[in-house]
């Protein structure tokens, strides 16, 4: 009977302990969070409840498991005080990840809510989201190390390379040199603040939206749904526009390649008509000029402005529809035409004009004549002889 009750009472108590501590902490942390409005973290604290009964349990039956009596728990007690501690080491990184994760999400809450720039929030998102990567990055690593070292094979192996990781760093330098880059690149976006989370970017041709940021790489959505993935690297190497920077209002325009008759101030009077009745217009500016001619057109520049780059969009569409359909409509005269004659006919002998011979004196005399004495029979006027 007591070797019955012993593991049971081993097994069991540890659950017990785990589920009365993690009711506890859940308990104050909502007290902590009902007091404290001001600021989210009691309430993200909260989700470190599961990995924090983890990691009691795993504490828990690492220390009490040989208390079970058990033969088969004696005969691979080696065996289970190795898994144990795995999964302590495990559970212990899972819940300094949460703990972490709670803090930078709190305090980039408390900013946003305190800041009304969106540049410096889009700023500070980005850093603590590359921050809460780098974060994870290392624990995962440690916790691996951890877990290795706990192998006394691995313990002797890896003495035993101390004396050549030198030699060792040097290799995986040169052959991660890209990816190195890439990281430190990552750095100087975070903290350089050079491109955030939600700037409007035009790399390679291509405009569109930041929507995600991380060591090595980074993503831009497209204004047609695709992502454009590419390496941090080219952000710090080569030029790119950041619509962004310094405030989202946009100046976009708009241009009209018109007929010289173009009613140009009717077109003003019509782009104001047109403006005012356009939502995304944000009322700061606007103007329509004869910016060039050409020996058949005027080119016209209209000037719009929004409050960011997907409202320009839209309000330049909507001058360009709406002026082209008014003219069309209205003064069909100012639209482009382009200018044709009929073809000059071929010689039936296949000579091109510019081929054939010059007349002679006699056929140019003859022509003369010929039409001296028409234009005499149609005026009834005696044909001159030059002598004034």
């Amino acid at each position: 009977m007591d070797s019955a009750l012993r593991p049971l009472l081993v097994v069991g108590g540890s659950v017990l302990l785990t589920l009365a501590a993690g009711w506890a902490a859940d308990v104050l942390l909502r007290r902590a969070d009902s007091a404290h409005h001001e600021t989210p973290l009691w309430g993200l604290l909260r989700r470190c409840r599961v990995p924090l009964q983890a990691v009691l349990l795993a504490s828990v039956l690492r220390g009490t498991y040989r208390e079970t009596g058990w033969r088969t728990v004696e005969d691979h007690a080696a065996g289970i005080g190795q898994v144990l501690s795995l999964v302590l080491i495990g559970s212990s990184a899972w819940l300094v990840i949460r703990i972490a994760a709670a803090v930078t999400e709190s305090t980039f809450a408390r900013y946003a809510s305190s800041t009304r720039d969106p540049a410096r929030v889009r700023r500070v998102r980005t850093q603590v989201t590359l921050i809460m990567r780098i974060v994870t990055a290392v624990v995962a690593v440690v916790a691996v190390a951890a877990m290795l070292l706990t192998f006394p094979a691995l313990r002797t192996v890896g003495t035993s390379m101390l004396a050549s990781a030198g030699i060792i760093g040097i290799v995986a330098g040169i052959a991660a040199q890209s990816t190195l880059g890439n990281l430190f690149a990552g750095f100087q976006i975070a903290f350089g603040d050079m491109v955030r989370l939600g700037d409007t970017v035009v790399v390679d041709g291509e405009w569109g939206v930041v929507e995600e940021v991380t060591l090595t790489f980074l993503a831009v959505r497209t204004w047609d749904e695709r992502r454009i993935t590419m390496p941090v690297s080219y952000f710090t190497s080569k030029p790119f526009e950041n619509w962004s920077r310094g405030g989202a209002q946009m100046t976009g325009t708009v241009f009209f390649h018109l007929d010289h008759s173009a009613p140009v101030a009717e077109m003003r009077d019509r782009m104001k008509q047109i403006l005012a009745d356009c939502p995304a217009w944000d009322g700061r500016d606007w103007s329509l000029a004869v910016t060039d001619t050409t020996p058949s057109t005027l080119q016209i520049r209209a000037v719009v402005t929004a409050k960011d780059a997907d409202d320009v969009w839209t309000v330049r569409c909507t001058v360009r529809e709406q002026l082209v359909a008014w003219l069309a409509e209205e003064h069909p005269y100012a639209l482009p035409k382009i200018a044709v004659s009929d073809a000059v006919p071929t010689p039936r002998d296949g000579r091109s004009l510019l081929d054939a011979p010059p007349p002679r004196p006699a056929e140019v005399h003859s022509n003369n004549a010929t039409s001296a004495e028409t234009y005499r029979k149609d005026t009834d006027e005696p044909p001159r002889t030059g002598r004034g």
